[in-house]
């Protein structure tokens, strides 16, 4: 079968593969209709994060089964489904809490695990999610990146009326934007650079879009809405500027949600550090996107919004690529040759 391999630093090759086969009871085999490249992606393709030489790349997919092992219930041959792709130890002191994304040992398929840049990909019966007709397979394929913002969401004590800042409006901010709206937010702000994401973060439902590069985002809040902050304030953009300004956002007792992860150590002048001292924030980790009963509720919430049509992930896809073309895009990607947003490859289109 088709597939995409990583053997080192920026080496990853379109190559034949072995198909799955069925060895355990409860293994599921998937024809991959649509698979994204995840920001997680591209940092193990250029930094080469946890992985095993020659193993198959990818994570966020969807797909139709195509056999099942002995003991499947859930599923069977023929069946639309998104696959999550976390695996926990169930094991450790986080697991047998019930708090999965919180494993010492999680780890996502892509990585020790054969992934699902390819033809098929296999995963445990419990790891695979039904989707219903009307969920098309791309919207499919980033139900695992929806998955992980609406884990964040789940974490605040946000309240409908609330006023939330979106900073980053790359794949992960245009979806908590929507997200913000699900949960009751009264006005959403998005904050970006980039006038064409900020174009979009507006087209998915932001009702005031911030350019921050000539001026601060947060005095440009404070202006539109007469010094008063914002409720919660989502970092997505995973830089090391806006994980430092992100704190100058929220109101007194306001809180922020890191989704984002910076790659490079972060400097917090003292002007932004003091506020979360002297406003008394609540600063939130988000970590992948699973919870107990596994895989949580965060996959059954973002299959039902996405079939209502409230999480729409349409504006966000830049690219629908065969998945011969994924090294040059990788490439392309990190030498910043074109824009991208989401990018999908099909598999089966060669």
């Amino acid at each position: 079968m088709r597939s995409l391999r990583l053997y080192g630093k920026q080496d990853m090759r379109f190559e034949e593969a072995e198909e799955p086969v069925i060895k355990n009871a409860d293994d599921v085999i998937i024809r991959v209709k649509a698979v994204g490249i995840c920001g997680s992606d591209i940092s193990r393709f250029n930094k080469l994060g946890p992985y095993v030489e020659g193993t198959i790349f990818g994570h966020e997919f969807s797909g139709e089964v195509v056999e099942v092992g002995s003991n499947v219930e859930n599923v069977k041959a023929g069946d639309r489904v998104a696959g999550c792709p976390a695996f926990n130890c169930g094991e450790c002191e986080s697991c047998r809490k019930g708090e999965p994304a919180r494993c010492k040992k999680l780890h996502v398929m892509g990585a020790y695990h054969p992934g699902a840049y390819a033809e098929y990909a296999m995963l445990p019966a419990e790891n695979v999610v039904p989707i219903p007709d009307n969920v098309d397979f791309d919207t499919a394929a980033m139900i695992e990146p929806s998955s992980v913002v609406v884990h964040g969401f789940y974490r605040t004590n946000m309240q409908p009326g609330a006023e939330v800042a979106v900073m980053g409006c790359g794949n992960i901010g245009l979806l908590a934007i929507q997200w913000a709206k699900i949960f009751g937010a009264k006005t959403v702000y998005a904050i970006d650079i980039d006038d064409a994401k900020l174009a979009i973060a507006k087209e998915v439902g932001a009702d005031v879009v911030i350019n921050s590069k000539e001026k601060a985002a947060h005095d440009q809040i404070n202006e539109l809405n007469g010094n008063h902050c914002v409720d919660v304030a989502i970092e997505s953009a995973g830089s090391p500027i806006t994980s430092a300004q992100v704190f100058a956002l929220p109101k007194k007792g306001g809180q922020v949600v890191f989704m984002g992860i910076p790659y490079a150590d972060i400097n917090i002048v003292r002007s932004y550090f003091e506020r979360i001292v002297r406003n008394e924030l609540t600063v939130l980790g988000s970590w992948n996107a699973i919870s107990a009963p596994f895989p949580g509720k965060e996959w059954s919430t973002s299959v039902h919004y996405m079939s209502t049509g409230q999480v729409n992930v349409k504006p966000i896809i830049s690219h629908r690529l065969q998945l011969r073309q994924g090294p040059e895009t990788f490439k392309k990607i990190i030498n910043r040759e074109e824009s991208f947003g989401k990018v999908l490859f099909h598999p089966e289109l060669g």
